[in-house]
């Protein structure tokens, strides 16, 4: 069998690195002066301010494109509001933008700021710790930024009037808009705290989720209010028309309110350890086959996910008696981050040794 070692072409031959070059480097080196805690706010304020660009820029393209072709009455003409009317159709296509963008631009960003896009899941995620105060402000102020600058973008690049702006039906009282607003923006902000807050294994398809409960409420909500649900959605494209219905408040009051409301009931949740009540609907065959439900658990610690170690030794108890190796972290905190993991034997008896206690 030819080695890897004379399988390589002379000129690319692998080269054993000293110990100073395998010590990761800055690519920034000459920017070092900067303290790491400014250089990453920094970052994750043009991550959010690109983000939120991009949801709104194709959101808002698909709306204008919508309400363009949509008809419209001389009474709704200035309020660029549907007819009574409602053109499903219109509704469909505004309201998957919504999601879509949302979702591919959740998933795309998600590791730079956390892909909010939205000041109603940034106080949310502040209420629940997730973010630090100074996270909060800086990336508030990139939504905000980035929705007026996609709402300009918007009117300079397409023909005709903007027309994104969200604004009351006709037949909708501000009262009526106001708790739209609130219990769309509710689930929204659940969904977020569940899919996302939450860690679990699904949780890196969380920004398919969470664009499905967007679809679904714009779905609910275009026709009465103009389905904001994100303050800085109605405000950018208010600044760029100059124009702030009598109403607008209640596309900040709203959505807040939303978010405090999903903030209550999550925290209500967690006061009452609800991993208790349905444990283990994310757990694979052999973790299911480790875990030993308890007929009346207290705590969400009598619950959690079994130890791979366990999960192991349950497995090699069921194999027929063959001996199972497994890597295992154990006592990560004692050992530096770089070092390899535990290889540990599992014989049938259920007794374990590490492999160089077997070598030995």
């Amino acid at each position: 069998m030819t080695s890897k070692r004379n399988s390589l072409l002379p000129l690319f031959k692998e080269k054993k690195a000293s110990p100073q070059e395998k010590a990761p480097e800055r690519r920034l080196a000459r920017l070092s002066f900067i303290s790491n805690r400014v250089r990453n706010e920094f970052i994750a304020f043009c991550g959010e301010f690109a983000g939120t660009f991009m949801f709104l820029f194709l959101a808002f393209s698909a709306t204008q494109v919508a309400n363009a072709s949509a008809p419209q009455t001389e009474s709704t003409q200035e309020s660029n509001s549907l007819t009574q009317s409602p053109n499903t159709s219109n509704l469909l296509y505004i309201a998957l933008a919504f999601g879509f963008s949302l979702a591919i631009n959740v998933w795309a960003f998600f590791r730079i700021s956390g892909g909010l896009f939205n000041p109603c899941l940034t106080l949310g995620l502040l209420l629940i710790s997730a973010i630090s105060p100074l996270r909060a402000l800086i990336v508030l102020l990139a939504q905000l930024l980035a929705a007026i600058t996609s709402a300009g973008v918007v009117s300079a690049l397409f023909p005709g009037p903007l027309n994104v702006a969200t604004t009351l039906n006709s037949s909708t009282s501000i009262a009526q808009g106001l708790f739209i607003e609130m219990f769309l923006t509710a689930d929204l902000v659940f969904v977020v705290f569940m899919l996302a807050a939450e860690k679990h294994k699904a949780t890196f398809l969380a920004p398919l989720g969470i664009g499905l409960a967007l679809f679904v409420c714009e779905l609910c909500g275009v026709y009465f209010t103009g389905g904001s649900l994100n303050p800085a959605r109605s405000f950018g494209p208010a600044v760029v028309n100059g124009e702030f219905p009598g109403y607008h408040w209640i596309y900040w009051l709203g959505p807040t309110m939303g978010t405090i409301l999903a903030w209550a009931f999550f925290k209500l949740m967690k006061f009452a350890e609800y991993e208790t009540a349905n444990p283990g609907q994310d757990f694979n065959e052999l973790e299911e086959g480790a875990f030993e439900k308890p007929g009346d658990a207290v705590t969400s610690a009598e619950v959690e996910r079994p130890h791979p170690l366990a999960v192991v030794e349950s497995s090699a108890g069921g194999s027929g008696g063959g001996a199972i190796l497994s890597t295992v972290r154990s006592g990560a905190s004692q050992r530096p981050r770089s070092a390899e993991p535990a290889t540990v034997l599992v014989a049938p008896d259920g007794t374990k040794k590490s492999v160089e206690q077997e070598r030995g």
